[in-house]
């Protein structure tokens, strides 16, 4: 971790030629560098202005730009810090950044300004992620997601978990004190009843973590079936684009192509995938095991089949040998090419015909699987690290409840409620360390 009394700078906006770039610069000496900088004298400026000038390099002049002051406590970092609008020539922007560096500041590392924040108690670690995912969020889910959990909510109910059962742990503690008194400070039945509640909410939130993941990164989406039951002819028709090649050949396509289809404000991440089926190509059975791989592990599976080539019969015997998906639509493709289609065929078989993009009626069936996961206003998991600290929080407690049954000391129920507090103060960052912070903060791109 590099020194944080440095002041340090960064871009705040993509690399790129754009009409506008954004110079973040935060610390101790923000404002005395962004001065030796600026034609004009910002020493004395109070915070919350805005000034209007250009950035110079002794007697040149880099760009005209507006230069926002804000002061600590009352930034972004919990430090003085200076934002500075200029055109966004990547030329610019790369002088304005060496000239801020020749004046004395450095260049940020990953994330540096989201940590000193997180350092400066203006986020906790659990908003601190909030600000990536509301970066990288492609959808209005888990934008709504990321701005909840950034307002604070999920922290607001951790706080509450763990303060309750600080209360009780430092009961314990005490009793580990009078240790050879045999005196019991703790009410081993309200510990009990307060364990088994915290446990309740625990578990509501760790398994909210299967939707919240959707609602972050989409559904994991497999469009499977035999070759030429026009998969690819399907992905184009969702996509409203060609994106597939689409032939009469059979085992066209031998590799998997992804794309991204938002309906509703959830992202399905589209899979189409080479055809199932028998085959000495050696090109092609490597195709075919990717298939069945990506099958496993999909969110919902989309079974394509030719409903010109295929009897109910053939169908069903499809069926059994496909993965147990809790998400799987049968999709009868080509439904144009016959009468009476939906005679004899499973109740909750989709009849669309891709070629024509007459696919309303699977569009209406994802919607209804999208309405599952829409985003409301309970608090929902959507960080692996978040649910992996509460599955161990879990662990411990039902520890707990396990040495209360059984009648064991007070010195190892201390040790699982330490260990229950410790995982869930790693969640807000009341519990942290080196390592926990690098590998957050370096997945931030440099100006945030």
């Amino acid at each position: 971790m590099s020194n944080l009394n440095d002041t340090i700078t960064a871009p705040a906006t993509p690399a790129g030629v754009s009409a506008l770039a954004v110079i973040r610069l935060s610390g101790n000496d923000a404002i005395s560098i962004a001065n030796t900088c600026f034609d004009k004298d910002i020493s004395k400026a109070n915070g919350y202005t805005i000034h209007y000038g250009h950035i110079v390099d002794g007697d040149t002049r880099i760009d005209e730009v507006l230069l926002s002051i804000f002061k600590n406590p009352h930034s972004y970092t919990g430090e003085d810090s200076v934002e500075i609008s200029g055109h966004g020539s990547p030329y610019i922007t790369r002088r304005i950044v060496e000239t801020l560096v020749k004046h004395g500041a450095r260049i940020a590392d990953p994330g540096e300004f989201t940590l000193r924040a997180f350092l400066n108690k203006k986020l906790d670690l659990a908003q601190a992620e909030a600000v990536a995912d509301m970066i990288s969020s492609n959808s209005e889910a888990s934008l709504q997601m990321a701005l909840s959990q950034m307002r604070g909510g999920f922290s607001e109910d951790i706080a509450v978990l763990r303060q309750e059962l600080v209360d009780f742990a430092a009961l314990i503690e005490l009793e580990n004190d009078f240790g050879e008194e045999d005196v019991e400070f703790a009410n081993r039945p309200k510990l009990k009843a307060l364990v088994d509640k915290l446990l309740t909410q625990i578990e509501k939130l760790r398994s909210s973590f299967a939707s919240g993941n959707v609602l972050k990164n989409g559904i994991n989406t497999v469009i499977a079936g035999k070759p030429n039951a026009g998969k690819s002819t399907l992905l184009n028709a969702l996509l409203n684009e060609e994106r597939a090649i689409v032939s009469e050949i059979e085992g066209t396509t031998r590799d998997t192509i992804e794309e991204v289809f938002t309906l509703n404000g959830i992202q399905f991440r589209l899979i189409d995938t080479a055809g199932l089926r028998e085959s000495t190509d050696h090109i092609e059975k490597i195709g075919v095991g990717k298939t069945k791989e990506h099958m496993l592990n999909a969110e919902l599976l989309i079974y394509l089949f030719d409903i010109s080539k295929t009897t109910p019969e053939q169908l069903q015997i499809e069926i059994a040998e496909l993965p147990q998906i809790s998400n799987t639509i049968l999709v009868a493709n080509k439904a144009d090419t016959i009468a009476h289609v939906e005679k004899d065929w499973p109740k909750n078989t989709v009849f669309i015909s891709a070629k024509n993009k007459d696919i309303s009626k699977l569009t209406s069936e994802l919607e209804r699987i999208a309405g599952q996961y829409e985003f409301g206003n309970e608090t929902i998991v959507n960080n692996a690290r978040h649910a992996d600290a509460l599955t161990q929080s879990s662990e411990s407690l039902n520890q707990v409840i396990t040495g209360i049954e059984s009648g064991i000391t007070s010195d190892l129920i201390a040790l699982d409620i330490r260990n229950a507090l410790y995982q869930l103060g790693l969640i807000t960052g009341e519990v942290t360390n080196d390592e926990v912070l690098d590998s957050i903060f370096t997945r931030f791109c440099i100006g945030k």
